[in-house]
């Protein structure tokens, strides 16, 4: 409590004396006026930015900087009394970039008021580009065939599947107008903005600023709109369906798979005070059945009996009735029983901003998200349940953001930010919400059947419900205090709520649920505490552009370690250890013409590995093998958590081109290393007695190394595209945290790699293309293909690994995705129709494979020969038919969209 009460009044502290700022929301214009006849400097021009408040006045040199510009396309004005004036249109302004604009002003010849316009080209070339990253308008998110904005990120060149360059997932920060919205617990975002509201989604997937903090990583950073001072609504429907051939495949497809989307958006001036404040708002309902279908043959209660020797005296048990086993009886049960959707969701989302401009030097910003989430997961353990789909579980997700920004013009050249946001997300999983419902059965259910055979009741028994809470304070403060540095620096507070209630359901019991000291059932709550501060400065010279800057970060995981490894479960306790650490970035950008830029970059980057891991198993119980009850679905039986691991690091070095070819087509080429270490790993231990246990330590290590080519060509005679090739090794001593512990469980154990080896998300080659034809005002018609080498798999025969960890390569992946539209009007709004095809040719790709044939289609593990069936009512190759080893089939939307 006292380093709390610390951290809040050193945040006061720096907010009183104003010093320091905020992660990049805005961009900055700036330039130089000079004479049309002589080339000498104009000072005392006046520079607006059409359509705000933000303008500035040149200097003695005639240069002029305007700070704290929202990412978007701008008119940009420049005006003198004896000059005409001068017009840039569409002018395009980046998070964290400088927008160059150069004016060169002629003495007064035309008639009073009149105006020398001129369109501006987006520059192909950003000259201060000091690392790599994507930036993604709200124009160019509307042409592509996209619906979320997750789908955009892995369309970066070095993403794949959510690892940016070769690192774990949970290693990316997610942000929302500057506000990170990552769920501390899995590393992953808590919830997501809808594409309608984006301005602005920036992707750095290289080196980033010591403003950018606990990501190893990337940066997802989106600016979300604005309202404005004229009235603008819409309103979107679209339906979609699975269209495949692939039936033997994906039960039911041939029937309505429906997709349902509803989504309508509101914006302009507060009707009071529509002169001070603006609002946007948008919400969205979506509900999709997906392409993984069950059968309902039987329910959770039902008691069928396979323990026969002879098929004839099987007893199937179906609804509640009893049957006599046959051929003809499985068969009738499969094929005629209610199809029910196993891989569905739905999803509410809402989201509203308040912007409420103070005076020409202050702005209040409130902001609020929402999200609803229902949804199943059809994954191995979920296999077993396709004919009886009632038992398995489902999952739910609530969350929301409320945020307040204020943003404090001091002077010209300086304002300061400060940000307050409370972020609450929660999730539960079970089979049936009541504890006490009729439908949890005895877990005996679940060994009714023989291997390789659908369940014929039972149910999945745990429960598990978890929240985060995440109080966030931010003082920011950017001076442009010379032409040359522009300085940002700032302190940021998080104040963490972790709890965590999982537990066993268990019929026999009249409580249901065993006390709380007891292995199945587990409960938590923590409050750590993170603090961090930054400074950098920005250099930009006619010849140079130096981005240097360092982190300092403090982490108190509020958790406490066993003394007595021997021992876990009874060991007398002591609080984890305090972790800080210093975070030096570095980056040089190197402009060999207006054309041409080549960039350095440097930095150390250090992540805490996601809090899950700190804090599981939270009574440290360590039981036997024979005598523990089944596991809980989050926890790897009788591994422990470590609320005193250290942060995770990764070093980056990065070297990139940047050239302009022709007028409108520009090439990028990258080359990286990454180093990593201190990776979330594990460490078997040995109670007392005997038992052998995992604990998570920081062992794992690995690099990834590679380049990136690509080529872009921004819209002229109705045609933009890009192309980018990524070549990409990412190696390591382990993928899993949990790999150390899991070889030691198996019989006979494994010996863990102590050599580096492919990473299971290591794909060597990737090649992303997008095209997109037509005029935005009237038509479009854009492609995204984008084509992966296979992930690395580790060969097997009857489980038995046979080679080295992933030292084969599963197929190659490709897909196409396209989408069209034609805009209309009629009865003063306007309409577009609109398609999207994605999986174009219905696609194949094997996501996963049986690792004894390296193929999704067939396995070596069947049991069954001639004159034996497994104990079951399946076949066994219905059971190894594996709907969610592939991609999505091919689907179909059509749609509307009315705007005014």
């Amino acid at each position: 409590m006292g380093f709390k009460i610390l951290l809040l009044s050193l945040t006061i502290f720096l907010m009183t004396i104003a010093n320091l700022l905020i992660a990049g929301i805005t961009g900055k214009i700036a330039g130089k006026i000079v004479d049309e006849q002589t080339d000498q400097p104009l000072p005392g021009v006046n520079v607006i930015v059409e359509g705000t408040t933000l303008g500035a006045a040149t200097d003695l040199e005639g240069n002029y900087i305007i700070l704290r510009v929202p990412p978007g396309t701008y008119s940009v004005k420049a005006s003198m009394i004896g000059y005409t004036e001068f017009r840039y249109e569409n002018v395009q302004l980046s998070i964290d970039k400088t927008s160059r604009v150069n004016f060169k002003l002629s003495e007064s010849v035309v008639e009073l008021g009149e105006t020398v316009t001129v369109v501006a080209e987006r520059p192909i070339v950003k000259l201060d580009l000091t690392s790599t990253e994507a930036s993604v308008s709200s124009e160019m998110i509307k042409s592509l065939p996209v619906q979320r904005f997750d789908e955009l990120v892995n369309l970066q060149a070095g993403v794949v599947d959510g690892h940016f360059r070769g690192g774990r997932t949970g290693e990316v920060v997610y942000m929302i107008d500057g506000i990170s919205v990552n769920d501390v617990y899995s590393g992953d975002f808590a919830l997501e903005v809808e594409n309608d509201a984006i301005q602005e989604l920036q992707v750095i997937s290289g080196t980033f600023n010591a403003e950018y903090g606990q990501a190893m990583s990337g940066v997802v950073n989106i600016v979300t709109k604005d309202g404005g001072q004229d009235y603008h609504g819409s309103f979107t429907t679209y339906y979609g369906d699975y269209v495949s051939s692939h039936s033997d495949i994906f039960w039911n497809i041939g029937s309505i798979n429906p997709t349902y989307n509803f989504q309508g958006s509101l914006s302009g001036p507060l009707p009071i005070l529509k002169d001070k404040i603006t609002f946007f708002a948008t919400s969205r309902f979506f509900k999709s059945d997906g392409y993984i279908y069950g059968r309902k043959a039987f329910l959770p209660a039902d008691q069928s009996n396979f323990s026969a020797l002879k098929q004839e005296d099987w007893i199937v048990q179906a609804h509640g009735q009893n049957f006599q086993f046959t051929e003809e009886l499985a068969d009738s049960l499969i094929e005629n029983s209610e199809s029910v959707p196993m891989n569905p969701e739905e999803r509410i989302t809402g989201q509203g901003k308040l912007t409420f401009k103070i005076s020409p030097t202050s702005k209040l910003n409130y902001e609020f998200l929402l999200q609803r989430k229902d949804f199943k997961i059809y994954d191995g353990a979920t296999h077993s349940f396709r004919l009886n789909p009632s038992g398995a579980y489902q999952r739910e997700q609530r969350s929301f953001n409320n945020s307040l920004i204020f943003t404090q013009l001091l002077s010209a050249n300086t304002f300061f930010t400060f940000k307050f946001s409370h972020l609450y997300t929660k999730f539960k999983q079970f089979a049936f919400e009541d504890i006490f419902d009729n439908g949890y059965v005895s877990t005996a259910r679940l060994q009714d059947v023989g291997a390789n055979a659908y369940l014929t009741g039972g149910t999945q028994n745990w429960q598990f419900t978890r929240s985060t809470t995440t109080i966030l304070g931010k003082l920011d403060i950017t001076s442009q205090i010379t032409n040359i540095h522009q300085i940002k620096a700032g302190p940021e507070i998080k104040l963490h709520e972790l709890e965590l209630n999982e537990f066993e359901i268990i019929p026999e019991l009249e409580s249901r649920i065993n006390p709380i000291t007891a292995f199945n059932n587990n409960d938590y709550l923590h409050k750590p505490v993170e603090f961090s501060a930054y400074i950098q400065d920005k250099m930009e010279f006619d010849f140079l552009i130096i981005n240097a800057g360092v982190r300092f970060d403090y982490f108190n995981p509020d958790g406490a370690v066993p003394t007595d490894f021997q021992n876990p479960s009874t060991s007398p306790i002591e609080d984890s250890e305090i972790r800080t650490q210093l975070s030096p970035r570095f980056g040089i950008a190197y402009p060999m013409s207006d054309r041409g830029a080549i960039h350095v970059s440097y930095g150390h980057f250090f992540q805490v590995p996601n809090f899950e891991f700190l804090y599981l198993n939270p009574e440290f119980d360590i039981f036997p093998l024979q005598s523990t009850p089944s596991p809980p679905p989050f926890s790897t039986l009788n591994t422990v958590g470590n609320a005193s691991l250290k942060p995770q690091k990764t070093v980056i070095y990065e070297l990139g081109l940047q050239q302009q070819l022709t007028e409108d087509i520009g090439l990028t080429l990258t080359a990286y290393y990454k180093d990593m270490e201190n990776l979330l790993g594990t460490e078997v231990l040995e109670t007392i007695t005997g038992v052998r246990y995992g604990r998570f330590i920081n062992r794992d290590y690995g690099n990834v190394r590679g380049f990136t080519l690509a080529f872009s060509k921004r819209r002229s005679n109705n045609f933009s595209g890009s192309l980018d090739y990524t070549f990409q090794i990412a190696e390591g001593n382990a993928s899993d945290p949990n790999s150390v512990f899991l070889d030691q469980k198996t019989d006979p154990p494994i010996e863990s790699e102590k050599e580096l080896v492919p990473l299971d998300w290591d794909r060597r080659h990737q090649v992303n293309l997008t095209v997109a034809f037509g005029n935005p005002a009237d038509y479009n018609l854009s492609f995204i293909a984008k084509l992966g080498s296979g992930f690395p798999y580790t060969p097997t025969f009857q489980n038995v690994r046979t080679a080295v960890e992933n030292s084969e390569r599963r197929p190659t992946v490709y897909t196409v995705d396209v989408y069209g539209y034609k805009n209309f009007k009629f009865g003063g709004l306007n309409y577009s129709l609109f398609f999207r095809v994605f999986n174009l040719l219905d696609r194949l790709n094997e996501k996963e494979v049986f690792t004894d044939t390296g193929r999704a289609g067939s396995t070596l593990q069947g049991l069954q020969t001639e004159g034996f069936r497994i104990r079951g009512v399946n076949s066994e190759d219905e059971f190894f038919t594996r709907p969610d080893f592939y991609s999505a089939p091919r689907q179909i939307q059509a749609g509307i969209t009315i705007e005014f």
